[in-house]
């Protein structure tokens, strides 16, 4: 199976964990979109929605999945906000499959709390408003998957195992 797959959901759910264990288990080759662009950008994603602002940021997004379109056999980690624009998830399911990754509110809380790389949260650090912003964007993802898969209390190698599970069963 030569499609990408591109794992989504909101930040914390354990997209670039569960990227690296399918770069690590499955030999694909990982790409972290938020990396991609500070590297390109050269700062870090907080200064670039101080400097630039966030549409600036999303549209370097999808020029990023546009430039993926031409690559097979990756696996991406999404930057939380990019599955909410229509031709991100287009260009997305042009060459591969998405995989939304869930978590709860506390299980998000408790892996972002000491993180300060989040400008969508960083002054909004709490379950109550993760949960909100959670509900917005859900219809959206739960829209541009293909697949979804819960992370709350399990090992990344046991997820990886349910994601390649149900990509193959596309393949069937």
């Amino acid at each position: 199976m030569n499609d990408n797959i591109f794992l989504i959901g909101f930040m914390g759910a354990g997209k670039s964990t569960v990227a690296r264990c399918l770069h690590r288990c499955y030999g694909r080759e990982m790409l972290e979109m938020d990396g991609v662009i500070e590297e390109r950008e050269g700062m870090q994603i907080s200064r670039i929605f101080e400097t630039y602002g966030e549409e600036y940021f999303r549209r370097l997004e999808t020029e990023l999945l546009l430039e993926l379109q031409e690559r097979e056999n990756l696996v991406i980690s999404c930057g939380g906000g990019a599955p909410l624009r229509a031709c991100n998830v287009e260009a997305m399911k042009k060459s591969g499959k998405v995989v939304f990754l869930t978590a709860t509110p506390e299980t998000v809380l408790e892996r972002v709390r000491n993180s300060h790389d989040r400008p969508v949260i960083e002054q909004n650090k709490n379950a109550g408003f993760i949960a909100e912003l959670m509900e917005q964007r859900r219809e959206k993802y739960e829209a541009a998957a293909d697949a979804t898969v819960a992370t709350d209390g399990r090992r990344p190698e046991e997820i990886c195992g349910e994601i390649m599970e149900k990509i193959l069963k596309f393949q069937n």
